[in-house]
């Protein structure tokens, strides 16, 4: 009976292999004795193995969509201090956490000056929409335009354009901070342009729409991106001061105040002192 136990163990444990089942190959046995102790049916053994195998296979999926994002950093809304940015819809932010816009072909513009956040809010949501299940990927415009053009040159960029059209969503950070060619700039028009009411568009943009003229050059080609971009749109505005800006200043304030706490510091052995003289005389 032994021989015959160790044998169907040794052939369960090959088939599982052999059907990709990591999850059910590493718990059966463990599972098994516990079913046996709380005296579980085989369907609820079975039942148990491949519950755990879809968790697992649904947090590697997930690992894997973070992955080929590429998000330069982790962060997520409970980070984000609404407190420092007020003007920002707390309730509209936390609709789009649902990812509901996503199956609308919905798009996001994250409007405000630098250092106010709105590369932290792209990202907590693109990241949410990973682990629901979502295409994404993780792109700074200047680095995409660059991509574009190489892969002009290289005549790759059907291919690279078929990549981005399988997207759920897609992120485009830090529109604005540095002018584009009049190549790069239709080329990057033309991934917006593919991507309307096919792909979710996440924006980030230190400018306000009618200077998007310093970025892509052309009133025409402004014109016609806003037009595709802004339908179908949650904007969202950041007035607030920069954190970095704020958490330089009191940097700053700590710097200065640590002089005066070095003099206090210095001043008090020598009062000590002074005052032991006094005693002891």
């Amino acid at each position: 009976m032994k021989k015959t136990t160790t044998t169907s163990t040794v052939l369960l444990k090959h088939h599982l292999k052999a059907l990709r089942l990591p999850t059910i190959l590493g718990e059966c046995e463990k599972v098994a004795g516990r079913c046996a102790t709380e005296n579980v049916d085989h369907l609820g053994f079975l039942l148990q193995l491949c519950e755990l195998e879809l968790v697992d296979r649904e947090q590697r999926a997930a690992e894997r969509r973070l992955k080929a994002a590429r998000f330069p950093n982790v962060k997520t809304l409970e980070d984000f201090d609404f407190g420092a940015q007020p003007s920002l819809n707390k309730v509209l932010i936390a609709e789009l956490m649902r990812c509901a816009y996503l199956d609308q072909r919905e798009s996001v513009i994250l409007l405000g000056n630098p250092g106010t956040g709105k590369t932290h809010l792209a990202t907590a949501l693109a990241m949410e929409a990973c682990r629901r299940g979502k295409r994404v990927r993780f792109w700074r415009v200047i680095e995409l335009v660059t991509h574009l053009m190489e892969a002009r040159e290289e005549k790759n960029l059907l291919r690279l354009k078929n990549q981005l059209a399988k997207l759920d969503l897609l992120v485009l950070d830090e529109l604005g901070y540095v002018p584009t060619s009049k190549v790069g700039a239709e080329l990057l028009f033309d991934v917006i342009s593919t991507a309307y009411e096919r792909t979710s568009i996440i924006v980030t943009t230190n400018l306000p729409f009618e200077q998007w003229t310093e970025v892509l050059g052309s009133q025409r080609l402004v014109g016609a991106t806003l037009d595709r971009l802004t339908h179908r749109c949650h904007i969202l505005e950041a007035t607030g001061e920069s954190y970095r800006l704020k958490d330089a200043k009191r940097r700053h304030r700590q710097g200065a105040a640590k002089p005066a706490e070095i003099s206090k510091d210095a001043s008090q052995p020598a009062e000590s002192s002074q005052g032991g003289d006094q005693g002891e005389a």
